[in-house]
């Protein structure tokens, strides 16, 4: 049995493969939360205008990534424990799932 040599070949790095690899840049896990107050017929047309809005607005976008839509409902703004979204938004954002989150107004956030 003889001993056969063993040949090494040594591919060499393209120095613009590496760069093309630093240059990726990470989209922004963006979030939308709107609320609206009442269960009236205005502000029903206004939740799903602004569900469309922020859908269409993060999902353009060609540096972003839906992280979420969180809307409440017919919930008063003057306690957190009622806005399951608004409690599940805070959540993701804690753990790091959400970079951004955009609304209609920052008011939105208010506790009172």
């Amino acid at each position: 049995m003889s001993q056969t040599e063993r040949k090494v070949i040594i591919i060499p790095s393209k120095p613009e493969a590496a760069q093309r690899q630093t240059a990726v840049k990470r989209q922004l896990r963006v979030a939308a939360y709107y609320r609206v107050s009442t269960e009236e017929e205005e502000q029903q047309s206004s939740y799903e205008a602004q569900c469309h809005y922020y859908t269409d607005k993060i999902m353009t976008n060609p540096d972003w990534t839906m992280a979420g839509i969180f809307a409440d409902e017919g919930i008063t703004g003057t306690s957190a424990k009622k806005r399951k979204d608004f409690l599940q938004m805070i959540r993701d954002c804690e753990r790091g799932k959400i970079d951004l989150v955009i609304t209609k107004s920052v008011s939105r956030f208010c506790l009172l």
